[in-house]
């Protein structure tokens, strides 16, 4: 248990004891007087037990007044989410209206809206390279200008996009070595990675990147964007064939501890969000238990009271 002013707590207490030692001496001088006087006084137990639950009540009002609070276990929806978003050339590909790349970022969007203030968003943008273009933060809409902000160029890299999503998780850089060795980057369970792409990969880091998600407890979930039967996309004054490789972001889901969520069309992307369960933590968070001790202080009061009264006619 802890307590906002425990200092309020020590004066109510010092108080109580004064008005319990008072009371003791009081009932003690009352008894002997009656005693010299030879007067002997039915109930006088019940008298004693009003003023005693009047002296308990005064302090369990004393320890309500210092703010206590039970730290309880709470689960929530918190962490860290990386949104990973494919901008290479294929992206462009339109077999998803308008194209895959805006079919992403709408997708994107409505998953930052679906996620409460205690999930921390960030944006990795990817292509033959990958960069941070908005670090995790509690702000969500630095996270939907950084959407808003995508552009289309190279080639793609799937291996590249999941070390530098865990770069922006753990605020340092992680690469994957070529031999294919990567640091331990530690544990991270509340971190999740949500990647989107069409799986057109163009690195061999995929398996070694994922395992390094999947030792530091970061789950990756795959969205795929673009359909089996692809379309054509110009790059460079070239028209090229491109098409939804699922063998990739499936290997990498699964790796990992995530799930792969095929979205062959617009509509199945719009309720993406429903689809991706961040895992829940577990946080103390503290229960105020003032107003509990309030009322069992009026209870104990009352009936002190209502004791003191019936025996002698007088609360005190």
């Amino acid at each position: 248990m802890t307590l906002s002013s425990p200092l309020l707590l020590a004066v109510g207490l010092l108080v109580t004891a004064a008005l319990a030692w008072a009371a003791v001496v009081s009932a003690r001088r009352r008894a002997a007087a009656l005693a010299a006087a030879g007067v002997a006084v039915p109930g006088a137990r019940r008298a004693y037990l009003g003023v005693g639950l009047t002296v308990a009540g005064i302090g369990v009002l004393a320890v309500a007044g210092a703010g206590p609070a039970a730290m309880v276990p709470v689960p929530r929806t918190a962490g860290t989410v990386i949104l990973a978003i494919d901008v290479s050339n294929s992206m462009g590909a339109d077999d998803v209206a308008p194209n895959r790349l805006a079919a992403a970022q709408r997708a994107a969007r409505a998953f930052v809206a679906a996620q409460p203030d205690t999930v921390d968003i960030g944006v990795v943008a990817f292509q033959r390279g990958a960069f941070t273009t908005a670090r995790p933060d509690a702000d969500h809409s630095i996270a939907l200008k950084a959407i808003d902000r995508l552009k289309i160029a190279g080639g793609t890299a799937l291996g590249t996009a999941i070390t530098a999503s865990l770069s922006a998780i753990t605020g340092r850089q992680v690469a994957v070595g070529r031999d294919g060795t990567a640091p331990d980057i530690g544990y991270w369970p509340s971190a999740t990675i949500v990647m989107f792409s069409d799986g057109q990969n163009r690195d061999g880091e995929i398996e070694q990147a994922a395992a390094v998600a999947q030792k530091a407890g970061v789950h990756v979930h795959t969205v795929g964007i673009g359909t089996t039967a692809g379309a054509t996309v110009q790059v460079d004054g070239y028209h090229l064939q491109t098409s939804l490789e699922e063998d990739a972001l499936t290997l990498i889901a699964q790796t990992t501890g995530g799930a792969y969520h095929p979205a062959s069309d617009a509509a199945r992307l719009d309720g993406i969000a429903d689809t991706i369960d961040l895992r829940l933590t577990v946080s103390d968070e503290p229960l105020p238990l003032a107003g509990g001790l309030i009322g069992f202080a009026l209870v104990l009061l009352t009936a002190g009271a209502a004791l003191t009264v019936l025996r002698s006619g007088r609360v005190i």
